[in-house]
């Protein structure tokens, strides 16, 4: 624990340098906000840094302060103790976010008292001495969160030690149970009015009407702001007996005893019952008429956000405090990082802001995040959202079409499962494990019948599903539509065709996917041009090799799994065939139980050969990130950006990544604001006690000549069509049954015959 507090510590001093070079330069001065008071909105850190650490903890409190604006408020919320001392936690239950729970000592403690209406079961602060609760530590209370964090011995902390241990801007007292503890004899108003003798409380808030007209006239002379707090609008505040849907219609009998209101960001950006936005409302412009600050609430990367935001925390604060119309005067959020990028490097930019980081945007199936992949709605989304490559995965019909599509298994990306193709399942070992059923199983104008359908990598274990409303939109293309859409496109730099199962292709199905790229790139007149550059992409050597010769295409080698270096010798192989790599996040940051535990020299080694190296696969949902990116994408691209050095990042979200190039921030050196600062890799895994340090794995293997030498790519072999009794049609399987493996090993060998009688 020492430990762990001198590294806080250490790194406290660090913010309070980057405070003081962010705040001589100013932020903002030349935009205009729409809040009350014309200056940007503030960030309120709610418990903390609790997004990450157990809410309240010394270590959130820390976390905030070093990744956010320099005037992040650290927010409170006050319980009190049997002995009358205020304590900074989430609830008077204790049960939620301690270890209380689990002690053998409290197992015959528990107690129902009443809480806001309703009974509760728990182990209650009111029960318990400042001293007792040094017996007990703090836990994550949202279990959807990382639990590493619970066995590390993170202590209740009392209101005066939170405000004198921090070099804090701003101070937030939030008082949500007054009612409660003056049922047990403590009086929440005494509490407040004592501590605000020896500690500067810049802001006091409460739902409770009565708690606040309690405090207005003590604090009437004073800085301190008091705030009130809406909850659920059916809700009924308990001094009043209002609802507080009836309290917000009657905003200027707020005023009276308050100078601002916190409601929650539903009040202003309402959904449908399909989480879709809905029209936002007026409560800000009226608060703002009324004399009221505004402060939205409920904010966290791992929340459940609205289809419009992509699942992009930025984009849902840039609605809050960016939309043209009005700004709310500060956010309350878990995650205090995303809102300071949101306000310091994003908001006000504008459309035409130029580009401030040298990164290559490739798309992973088009804005596959958006609209299902490899569809026209994809590559036009993908255009539009400031892509510099789009990438058509290149798999062949049944006729010898090449088209677009991200799976060669109809299964991944097609509602073919529903159709009447479905009694085509097959299984084939050398595509991959499992049945499915095959692009070149259909013809074009058979695929053509079907309808595209969304992927949505982190659906089933997270329910966390893509535009559904859009689930199955957009047209198959194929490479020929594919290729004369980005040449339409001015905005493009190139264009990236991805090359798979060409060995098998060639040999069992009689297809060269290789020569029909190379014939379609040719016929729309690429072969002859430099711009829109040509990117031919494969994991396999063999078919980087082929194309080699046939044009001035950057030939880009993607390697298939995580490693974690690669000899000398193998890239120089890969430097004989190819221009640059693609290798995944792993092989950069590798991770233990969704924690970075270190870093690699993959980037460093390629680039070294001249060879450019991108990554994949960078996508929104927060599931998809290790913690030490806190649910937050671009904290994501900006770590392997300004740590990794990496040339370019392969995405299904390509409008998160132009915005992060446009990032004012961006080159600033020694200016560089604190939370654009990248997390030290390994970083967190030090907070965590010995128990709940992730279990030691073995280390990714180094890339070897082995791994990608290949022998030649064979050609294409015709395939004999199938020999049926005189006078009898060909017989297709029953519907719902799969055909026999052992008829397509029969027709292969058949095949493979006949080329040896015909070579001989």
């Amino acid at each position: 624990m020492c430990r762990v507090r001198h590294l806080c510590i250490a790194l406290l001093l660090l913010h309070s340098v980057a405070v003081a070079l962010v705040s001589a330069q100013g932020s903002n001065t030349t935009s205009r906000w729409q809040t009350l008071s014309g200056d940007a909105p503030l960030v309120i850190a709610r418990g903390g840094f609790s997004g990450i650490f157990p809410d309240s903890s010394y270590q959130a409190y820390a976390l905030a302060l070093i990744t956010s604006v320099p005037d992040v408020i650290l927010w409170c919320d006050v319980q009190l103790t049997k002995d009358g001392v205020g304590i900074c936690f989430p609830n008077p239950n204790l049960g939620n976010s301690t270890d209380i729970g689990y002690l053998p000592s409290s197992n015959n403690q528990q107690k129902v008292y009443q809480v806001d209406g309703a009974p509760v079961k728990g182990w209650f602060s009111v029960d318990y001495t400042f001293s007792d609760l040094g017996n007990f530590s703090l836990t994550q209370g949202i279990y959807s969160r990382t639990p590493r964090f619970d066995g590390s011995l993170f202590k209740i902390m009392a209101v005066q030690d939170v405000a004198h241990q921090f070099n804090q801007s701003a101070f937030w007292l939030n008082v949500q149970h007054d009612a409660f503890y003056t049922q047990h004899n403590l009086s929440m108003r005494n509490f407040v009015l004592n501590v605000s003798k020896s500690v500067i409380v810049d802001y006091i808030s409460s739902p409770e009407v009565g708690f606040l007209r309690s405090i207005s006239a003590p604090f009437a002379s004073s800085k301190t702001k008091l705030v009130f707090r809406f909850m659920q609008q059916d809700d009924i505040e308990p001094s009043t007996n209002q609802s507080y849907r009836s309290l917000l219609g009657n905003l200027t009998f707020i005023k009276k005893f308050a100078s601002g209101i916190i409601v929650p960001k539903s009040y202003i950006w309402p959904v449908d019952s399909s989480y879709y936005l809905l029209p936002s409302t007026s409560v800000v412009s009226d608060a703002h008429k009324a004399g009221l600050e505004v402060f939205a609430s409920d904010f966290a990367n791992d929340a459940q956000l609205s289809f419009n935001y992509s699942y992009d925390p930025v984009v849902e604060y840039l609605n809050f405090i960016d939309n043209g119309d009005f700004s709310v005067d500060g956010v309350i959020s878990d995650f205090p990082i995303t809102p300071s990028e949101a306000i310091d490097c994003y908001a006000h930019l504008g459309k035409n802001a130029s580009k401030q980081a040298d990164l290559l945007i490739i798309t992973k199936n088009g804005a596959s995040g958006d609209y299902p992949g490899c569809t026209d709605l994809a590559y036009s989304k993908a255009i539009a959202d400031g892509a510099d490559v789009i990438d058509c995965p290149v798999q062949m019909t049944k006729d010898g079409i090449p088209i677009c599509l991200q799976s060669i298994n109809l299964f991944d990306s097609t509602n073919v499962a529903q159709s009447s193709f479905s009694n085509l399942a097959t299984t084939i070992p050398e595509i991959q494990a499992g049945t499915g059923i095959f692009t070149f199983t259909l013809t074009w104008s058979e695929i053509q019948t079907l309808k595209p359908s969304i992927s949505s990598p982190q659906g089933k274990e997270y329910s966390l599903f893509r535009n559904p409303s859009f689930r199955n939109a957009g047209k198959f293309v194929t490479l020929s539509d594919f290729l004369a859409t980005a040449k339409n496109a001015s905005s493009l730099s190139g264009v990236l065709i991805s090359i798979e199962n060409a060995a098998y292709l060639a040999t069992q199905q009689g297809l060269s996917v290789t020569d029909a790229v190379l014939n379609t790139l040719s016929k729309a007149g690429y072969d002859k041009q430099t711009t829109p550059k040509v990117m031919i992409q494969s994991s396999n050597s063999s078919v980087l090799k082929k194309v080699n010769s046939a044009g001035t295409y950057e030939l880009v080698y993607r390697v298939d799994e995580s490693i974690r270096d690669a000899l000398n010798a193998t890239v120089e192989e890969i430097k004989s065939f190819a221009h640059s790599v693609v290798v995944d996040t792993t092989s950069v940051f590798p991770t233990d139980v969704k924690f970075i535990t270190g870093s690699t020299d993959v980037v460093t080694k390629l680039q070294s050969f001249k060879l450019s190296v991108y990554v994949e696969t960078f996508s929104n949902e927060y599931p998809s990130q290790p913690w030490d990116f806190y649910s937050d994408a671009t904290v994501q691209i900006n770590a392997f950006y300004m740590a990794a050095g990496i040339n370019g990042v392969v995405t299904d979200f390509p409008k998160t990544s132009a915005r992060y190039r446009r990032n004012r921030y961006l080159g600033r050196g020694k200016e560089t604001p604190s939370y654009m600062i990248p997390v030290p890799p390994g970083y967190f895994i030090t907070f965590m006690a010995p128990a709940s340090l992730p279990p030691a794995e073995a280390p990714y293997p180094v890339l070897t000549e082995q791994d990608v030498v290949e022998p030649p790519l064979p050609n294409a072999v015709a395939k004999s069509p199938s020999i049926s009794p005189a006078g009898s049609p060909p017989t297709s399987p029953p519907p719902n049954e799969q055909p026999k493996v052992t008829a397509c090993v029969f027709v292969s060998n058949l095949a493979m015959l006949l080329v040896v009688l015909l070579l001989f």
